[in-house]
C-alpha cells in the first residue's frame, strides 16, 4: 500500500509529518532517516547540547510517543539509495522498496569538507549531528587547545561554549572579518570584540593549508607554513552542501539545491521538497534562494504538507534566524546586505540593541541583540516605509510605526 513518504529526519521532516496529520491525512506516513535518532533540533547542538545544559530528550523535536500516537512510522538508521519517480518507489540500503502516493525530500545538508594535508587525523571534527557533538564533548577539557576553522555562526557558537568550559580557543577566518558573508562590518566588529573580551583569539585572513600531527591532530598550519596554531581538537565550520544526490540521480531538477516552486513542488510529479536542501522562490524578496534556517524548514514543511493533501498553499516568508553566543541572543530578519542605510537603536556597549537596515526609506532587515520586543515588531515592519529618526529614538514605541 502506498503512503506519504518523507526522506530525511530533521526539522522539515518532523514538522511535515505532524502537519500531514493536522491537515486531516489519515493514511500511512513513513519517515526515513539515516541517523539513529527520531527527528531532532540542530541549533541546540552547538550551544546547549554541546555545553551539557540540554540532554538528548530536550533536543528531540517531539518525543517518541508522538509518532506512536499519530501512527507515524519512523525508520532510523536507514538510507534511501534511489528514487523511481515512474514506479513511485524509494529503495533503501535495507533492500526495501517503499511505494509512495506523494514523496517529500527533506534531505538537508552536510558539512563542507576541508580536504587538505592531514585532514584525516583524529581530533578533527565537523558539527552537524548528535554523534558529531558527542565526539567533540569527549575531547573537550579545561586547558586543552581548540582551533575553530571558520568564523561563521556555528564556529563562533562552539568557540563561546569552549572558552567558557576553560579551553584555549583560536578562531581562524580566511576572510577579512568574521561573519563576512552574512552580516555588516558593524556587526562583525561587535562580535569580534565580544569574543576577544571573553578570551577567544580571533585571526582573520588566516587561510588554513594543512593539519599537522601523528595519528592525532597537533597543530593547524596557515599560508605557506608561516603561521602554526597548536591544537588538541579542531572544529571545521566552513559551510553546508545541500544533499541533492538522490534527487539528481532520479532526474529531478537541481541547482544549488533541489529546485522547487512556491508550492514546494519539484520538477517530478508528486515529489515535493522542503528545508535546507531546497532552492526556492521568494516572492517577497523577488529572488530564488537556498536557506539554512529552521524557520524556513518548518514553514516549507507546513506548505508542502498542505499541498501534498491537495491544498493550494504558497510559501512566502521573510527569512529570519537566530544565534546564541554566551548570554546573548542575536535575532535577525531579512538580509542586511539589501540595505543602504543603517540605524542603531539602544546601546551596543551594553549588549542590548538593534540595528535596522533601510533601502529607499523602507525597512528591509534588522539585527537585534537581547532585544526580543524590537525583533518581533521588526518582523512586521519589514517592507514598510519607516522614519529613521523614530527607529533610532529609544522613546519611540515601535508598534506605533506599524501601518494598520
Amino acid at each position: 500500500m502506498a503512503a506519504m513518504v518523507i526522506v530525511g529526519a530533521g526539522h522539515a521532516a518532523g514538522q511535515a509529518a505532524a502537519s500531514l496529520r493536522q491537515e486531516g491525512y489519515d493514511g500511512e506516513i513513513v519517515i526515513i532517516g539515516d541517523e539513529p535518532h527520531i527527528p531532532y533540533q540542530r541549533p541546540p547542538l552547538s550551544k546547549q547540547y554541546l555545553s551539557g545544559e540540554h540532554g538528548l530528550e530536550k533536543v528531540y523535536l517531539r518525543p517518541a510517543r508522538f509518532y506512536e500516537d499519530k501512527n507515524i512510522t519512523v525508520k532510523t538508521g536507514v538510507r534511501v539509495t534511489a528514487i523511481d519517480t515512474e514506479a513511485r518507489t524509494v529503495t533503501t540500503d535495507q533492500q526495501e522498496h517503499i511505494g509512495y502516493d506523494k514523496l517529500l525530500l527533506a534531505t538537508g545538508g552536510r558539512p563542507r569538507q576541508l580536504t587538505i594535508p592531514g585532514h584525516d587525523l583524529r581530533g578533527i571534527h565537523y558539527l552537524r549531528g548528535i554523534e558529531d557533538v558527542d565526539g567533540i564533548r569527549d575531547e573537550m577539557a579545561p586547558g586543552r587547545k581548540m582551533v575553530v576553522v571558520g568564523g561563521g555562526y556555528i564556529g563562533l557558537e562552539v568557540a563561546a561554549v569552549a572558552v567558557e568550559a576553560g579551553l584555549e580557543v583560536h578562531v581562524l577566518e580566511m576572510e577579512g572579518r568574521i561573519l563576512q558573508r552574512v552580516t555588516t562590518e558593524r556587526m562583525s566588529a561587535y562580535y569580534h570584540q565580544l569574543h576577544e573580551s571573553r578570551g577567544v583569539h580571533i585571526h582573520t585572513r588566516a587561510a588554513v593549508t594543512a593539519f599537522k600531527g601523528s595519528g592525532h591532530v597537533e597543530g593547524v598550519i596557515c599560508g605557506d607554513g608561516d603561521e602554526e596554531y597548536p591544537a588538541d581538537i579542531v572544529i571545521v565550520g566552513i559551510g553546508i552542501v545541500p544533499n541533492v544526490e538522490i534527487a539528481q540521480a532520479a532526474g529531478i531538477e537541481c541547482d544549488n539545491g533541489i529546485v522547487v516552486d512556491d508550492h514546494c513542488r519539484t520538477s517530478a510529479e508528486d515529489v515535493f521538497a522542503a528545508g535546507d536542501c531546497t532552492n526556492h522562490p521568494n516572492a517577497l524578496l523577488d529572488r530564488r534562494l537556498r536557506l539554512e534556517s529552521v524557520p524556513n524548514a518548518m514553514e516549507q514543511a507546513r506548505v508542502a504538507a498542505a499541498n501534498m493533501c491537495g491544498g493550494d498553499k504558497h510559501y512566502a516568508s521573510i527569512p529570519w534566524f537566530w544565534s546564541d553566543q554566551y548570554e546573548l541572543k542575536l535575532q535577525m530578519v531579512g538580509f542586511s546586505a539589501d540595505g543602504d542605510t543603517e540605524v542603531v537603536r539602544g546601546d551596543m556597549a551594553a549588549n542590548q540593541f538593534a540595528v535596522f537596515y533601510l533601502k529607499d526609506g523602507r525597512l528591509v532587515a534588522a539585527d537585534a541583540v537581547n532585544s526580543p520586543k524590537e525583533f518581533m515588531v521588526c518582523r512586521q515592519l519589514v517592507g514598510q516605509p519607516v522614519d529613521a529618526g523614530a527607529l533610532a529614538d529609544p522613546e519611540t514605541d515601535l508598534k506605533t510605526l506599524l501601518k494598520r
